[in-house]
């Protein structure tokens, strides 16, 4: 699936699906559209939000940037698993890798949604995905204990990159999305992330936490894995897992082409 689809305008490689001048009468962050956005509970609402995600920190990010009661969270439909093992057999970057599962997760609950009967309506979904990858190597989720001590011992004392992809998908919304669901944008973000050099009871002491053991790379930054991080160089919040301030400019801009 091309990045580069899209209703709006031609993507660029690093799949910016929306691009041009932002209206600056209405700002070009989503804090300046917010009013646009209805309320989960607001059927008569002509813009709403889908997370496909059940993850508390995705939801947590939202939350903190104004949009709790704003969207409701359901997981996708998608096969993860056989996805990922498609996506490893044909090689693809750990860049191009973060952005088409989040592209595949946000699609597969698009074509899985009831069609809103209104046109004037849209729904808007999210799917995002984040991998850490050490010199190219993909660290998805360990398997088991014995996998997050292998996978935290390699972090030790190196830098490591984190990305987290980002797709949104709009349903509805007759001639306003041309299609009956068609993809807005879709982006990779990236941070780099330097691991302190930890003893074996570091790591063991962490993973008794089981912290560890629903996040990529076997760590999370947001709770007691920040204590593993000596530097970070990018978002915070795209190693937590939704790249804040970008996420915030591209739906933005979505939101003021669909103009709802």
């Amino acid at each position: 699936m091309s990045s580069a689809s899209t209703p709006f305008s031609e993507g660029d490689d690093d799949g910016d699906g929306v691009s041009g001048s932002q209206c600056q009468q209405s700002g070009s962050l989503l804090v300046s559209n917010m009013d646009r956005i209805g309320l989960s509970t607001d059927a008569s609402s002509n813009l709403r939000l889908l997370l496909a995600s059940q993850s508390p920190r995705r939801r947590e990010i939202l939350d903190m940037m104004g949009l709790a009661g704003r969207y409701t969270a359901e997981p996708s439909p998608l096969d993860e698993e056989k996805l990922q093992i498609e996506l490893a057999e044909k090689k693809y970057s750990p860049h191009d890798y973060a952005r088409t599962l989040a592209e595949r997760k946000a699609h597969a609950s698009a074509v899985d949604m009831d069609m809103p009967s209104d046109d004037e309506k849209v729904i808007l979904i999210i799917g995002s995905d984040t991998i850490v990858d050490l010199d190219g190597n993909i660290m998805e989720k360990p398997k088991d204990e014995s996998d997050a001590f292998d996978m935290i011992t390699r972090l030790s004392g190196n830098w490591h990159q984190v990305h987290t992809g980002v797709a949104v998908y709009a349903v509805g919304g007759g001639r306003k999305v041309v299609d009956e669901t068609k993809l807005l944008f879709s982006f990779t973000d990236t941070a780099n992330v330097k691991f302190a050099s930890l003893t074996e009871h570091d790591i063991r002491s962490y993973i008794a936490s089981k912290e560890p053991m629903d996040k990529a790379g076997s760590y999370g930054i947001q709770g007691i894995g920040g204590q593993l991080v000596e530097k970070l160089e990018g978002d915070f919040f795209t190693v937590m897992g939704l790249p804040m301030h970008r996420f915030s400019r591209e739906l933005s801009n979505a939101i003021g082409l669909l103009g709802i």
